[in-house]
């Protein structure tokens, strides 16, 4: 399983948009730029965010972006599923007609275990979690560059 790069754009400017205050709207160009996402893919990013219930968008004079529900209600799955799809490892945890040793084999076990811990991990980071981390890993990251020089 891969992510693709719209899912990784997609939980970079989930993260961006959690890191601005509550119910402050922001410009989808400022996310483009900042997050250096193209924009045209990033609009369409956030047009599917908008259909799956955790981007709000509104148009005109003070329109923009904004969450839809609190950072810490969205998990870092919310954005990969909402995006990519159903994450699977492998196609024998979708349906047992896709191998006929299913009932009996060993490794099914091991990619169903693998399976539900990746998607418990990805459940349990919220992007308020995330964008939290980032902020102190970026300013850890300029206090050891300044450091430096």
């Amino acid at each position: 399983m891969r992510i693709s790069m719209t899912g990784e754009y997609a939980v970079r400017a989930m993260i961006h948009l959690s890191s601005i205050s509550k119910g402050k709207v922001t410009h989808i160009s400022d996310i483009s730029k900042e997050q250096n996402i193209p924009e045209t893919l990033l609009r369409k990013i956030m047009g599917q965010l908008v259909k799956i219930g955790l981007v709000r968008s509104s148009r005109g004079k003070g329109g923009g972006v904004m969450l839809a529900k609190p950072g810490d209600s969205i998990s870092l799955l919310d954005i990969i599923q909402g995006i990519e799809g159903q994450i699977i490892l492998n196609q024998c945890l979708v349906d047992e007609k896709y191998c006929d040793q299913t009932s009996y084999c060993a490794v099914r076990k091991v990619w169903q275990q693998a399976q539900d811990q990746m998607l418990s991990i990805l459940n349990g980071k919220s992007i308020c979690d995330l964008a939290n981390e980032s902020n102190r890993n970026f300013l850890e990251f300029s206090n050891n560059k300044q450091t430096l020089n």
